[in-house]
């Protein structure tokens, strides 16, 4: 397994301390970009619902605040909340259509129930994310972040041809290149803290040619208040649901799913780049964000305003694009999320953004976003089974990409989720991975404790495996000595005193002709096998006590994936027959 290169761009990992100053600098930054389409989505929610002006202004203003509440906790670690990374939060638009069906036929009272019943859905999910490992797979994740990318890509575009000035026509693609051009050339040139700034930059020379072009309109700044506390209009819950809310409570449960997976799929893509040195992710740290992402739309339930979402393209790619992943930035955007309920000002000031500049930035961020669903695609390398998944799944996603076919055939709610080209790609992914796993190679189980005494029983399961596949002696051999290394690896980390029972083993087979896959589930809190066989690879120094054995393992092993959940480790190898 080859050693993955530092990535020489991150100046400040997450961990890392900046200065105030250049958090509050990068927290500006993340706030333009993260406000508008939270204030977009809640704008478009409370004018096609029948809510009073009361109730609209304090749905926005709520929003407003679980955002930034919810990005603050994403980016700490308390306990089983929060991911350790800068993950931005917003209203998720995925909800829209289900929630202003909600509304206009149910009232406020029960769109407050189905968005607090969705979040404890999410929580659960968060809690169980071990058995989904084999079916939210990095390929799923991968077709998901990739539908995403070009899915806004053709909304972005297609913003930037429109305007509603009396600009010639050929001012917005003018301003939104010059956005592209000067934020492409400072990532590429630009070193220190010219590149840190380099996304205000860029979003300053386009909104300048703005002004020029006449696309820029201040009016709705001098009519803000500087102060202004909002006043409070809880809907509260519907204690007795009727039959309307369970009419909806599917439609939900279907976008609660895919707001789910972009959650992990976020929270596993930005360790990634939020690192010099990338390693295995960390699947505790998924739970802890699919877990904020449940907390914050629980409380915007309780609120009275929408479920929240991952702003997935806008927290990867600002990672990428500044440098900067301290969590501190991730505080800071909270921290200026609240404030701006406070002073409308502000809002208004960043409101004014020229669509056309906000365009020309977002295009860049996209593409840097479908880069990195290619990466998760390919991760494992790609097979003809999962070529066909991928392929499918994305051709009908993007084939649905602006299209109301099924919306105008089956109609209603249903009509309008379905005709989501992100939603209908991530469920095809997801049933068509479910079919080939339940469809697949037969299991063989074995349970016991996490042991010396254990290797005996291990091997002895893995000689059967071979045999009744059969395997000659060599493939045998092979298979029986990555099965021990891997249970190995598990037990050099997890000690147990003499007064401690041993963890518990679950070891499962997966045998076919050509290769048998092994997982083994414990409780132990093993070191992250994936990061020590890059540490014995040619290219990196090998660490103290069992390389030998590290590089057997690496050797013999045609694929190793460790995934470490909350109290769960899951190690999966697949050994091949020898030829």
């Amino acid at each position: 397994m080859a050693a993955v290169a530092p990535d020489e761009d991150i100046t400040y990992e997450p961990d890392e301390q900046c200065s105030f100053a250049l958090s509050l600098g990068m927290g500006i930054q993340g706030v333009v970009i993260a406000l508008a389409p939270t204030v977009l989505t809640m704008s478009l929610f409370v004018q096609s619902t029948s809510l009073s002006a009361r109730q609209a202004t304090w749905s926005v203003m709520a929003a407003i605040v679980v955002c930034g509440i919810a990005t603050a906790v994403a980016a700490a670690r308390l306990g089983p909340v929060g991911g350790g990374h800068n993950v931005l939060m917003a209203i998720s638009p995925s909800y829209l259509a289900v929630a202003i069906l909600a509304v206009n036929s149910a009232g406020p009272q029960t769109l407050a129930s189905l968005v607090v019943v969705t979040a404890v859905f999410q929580l659960a999910l968060a809690k169980w994310l071990h058995r989904l490992s084999r079916i939210i797979t990095p390929a799923v994740s991968g077709v998901v972040v990739m539908l995403i990318a070009i899915g806004v890509m053709g909304v972005v575009v297609e913003r930037v041809g429109t305007t509603t000035t009396d600009a010639p026509d050929i001012a917005a693609p003018v301003v939104a290149l010059i956005a592209v051009l000067v934020a492409a050339v400072l990532a590429l040139r630009a070193k220190g803290l010219l590149r840190l700034w380099s996304p205000i930059i860029a979003i300053v020379a386009a909104t300048i040619a703005a002004v020029l072009f006449g696309l820029y309109d201040p009016a709705g700044i001098g009519s803000a208040a500087w102060l202004a506390v909002p006043q409070p209009e809880f809907p509260g819950l519907e204690l007795t649901p009727g039959a309307d809310f369970w009419a909806l409570l599917p439609l939900f449960v279907v976008v609660s799913l895919a707001v789910t997976i972009k959650a992990m799929t976020t929270a596993v893509v930005i360790q990634r780049v939020s690192r010099r040195d990338p390693g295995a992710a960390d699947y505790r740290l998924v739970q802890g964000t699919v877990n904020t992402v449940g907390i914050g739309s629980l409380v915007g339930g309780l609120a009275g305003t929408l479920s929240v979402g991952t702003m997935d393209a806008t927290s990867i790619s600002f990672a990428q694009f500044t440098g900067v992943a301290s969590r501190r930035v991730g505080y800071c955007i909270g921290a200026i999320l609240i404030a701006l309920v406070l002073t409308p000002k502000l809002t208004a000031v960043l409101l004014t953004v020229p669509s056309a500049v906000a365009s020309g930035y977002l295009l860049i961020i996209m593409g840097l976003l479908f880069v990195e669903g290619l990466r998760s695609v390919l991760q494992d390398g790609l097979r003809p089974q999962k070529a066909v998944v991928i392929g499918v799944a994305v051709a009908v996603g993007v084939g649905l990409q602006g299209s109301d076919s099924i919306g105008t055939i089956i109609g209603g709610a249903w009509g309008t989720l379905l005709s989501n080209g992100m939603v209908v790609g991530t469920l095809i992914a997801i049933l068509l991975t479910a079919y080939l796993e339940s469809s697949g190679r037969k299991r063989r189980r074995l349970e016991t404790a996490l042991d010396a005494e254990t290797l005996p029983q291990v091997d002895q399961f893995l000689s059967e495996i071979a045999a009744d596949s059969g395997w000659d002696e060599a493939s045998a051999n092979r298979l029986r000595l990555v099965g021990e290394e891997s249970l190995l690896s598990l037990m050099e980390e997890s000690e147990t005193g003499e007064d401690q029972s041993p963890s518990r083993l679950v070891v499962i087979a997966r045998p076919s002709a050509a290769s048998i896959e092994l997982q083994l589930r414990t409780s132990a809190d093993a070191q992250n096998l994936e990061d020590r066989l890059t540490f014995v690879s040619e290219r990196a120094p090998a660490p103290e006590g069992h390389t030998m054995s590290l590089r057997l393992l690496s050797h013999f092993a045609s694929r190793v994936r460790h995934r470490k959940y909350s109290g769960i480790d899951i190690i999966t190898v697949e050994v091949e027959r020898t030829q």
